[in-house]
């Protein structure tokens, strides 16, 4: 017997569900674009949409035709930090938002007055790709440890940078002072 709707009280008018914001909407879709990451320190996932939307994506992975972590394991290497900090960075992937400027590059798509959506505030070489293909707003999760530079550039370069979480994004191996709340 085919299901019959719920039927409101006389009189009572139907609440409507909450739509998530194009911001939420789209922060949310990085998250499943991550899933396809190759690397498990660093599952995150990159929107870039104009208009709302969507012109590419890319997650956290190997180039084509390479090997991925999670395939052959990490391919560390140690980073020092400005303050003389050590951490480990895999080097075997590229990043999320390289991910998807290489594939809207690889099928012709232009990006110029696009808005970028990611996991956290994008590093130092990413943020100078965003800026060459003409990005103008970039949404992001959570803050990066290293960071700074990519802020100082973007407001020199007029690219709007919003954080939706004023908390820095931890992952394994990174090293100390992880996860604290930016201030």
């Amino acid at each position: 017997m085919p299901r019959q709707p719920e039927l409101q009280p006389p009189g009572s008018i139907p609440q409507p569900m909450t739509r998530p914001s194009w911001d939420e909407y789209f922060l949310e879709l990085t998250d499943t674009v991550a899933k396809r990451a190759t690397c498990d320190r660093g599952r995150s996932g990159c929107v870039i949409v104009k208009d709302n939307r969507i012109l590419t994506t890319g997650y956290v992975g190997s180039p084509p035709g390479l090997p991925h972590c999670d395939d052959v394991g990490h391919l560390m290497k140690q980073v020092i930090d400005d303050d003389g900090q050590v951490r480990s960075h895999c080097m075997r992937t590229i990043h999320a938002e390289q991910n998807a400027i290489c594939q809207a590059a690889r099928h012709g798509i232009s990006l110029v007055g696009a808005t970028l959506y990611c996991k956290m505030e994008p590093c130092r070489v990413c943020a100078m790709m965003i800026i060459g293909v003409g990005i103008v707003r970039v949404v992001a999760r959570r803050r990066y440890h290293a960071a700074q530079e990519t802020r100082d550039m973007f407001a020199k370069a007029g690219i709007r940078l919003d954080v939706v979480e004023d908390v820095t994004e931890t992952y394994e191996n990174q090293g100390p002072g992880a996860g604290k709340t930016a201030g």
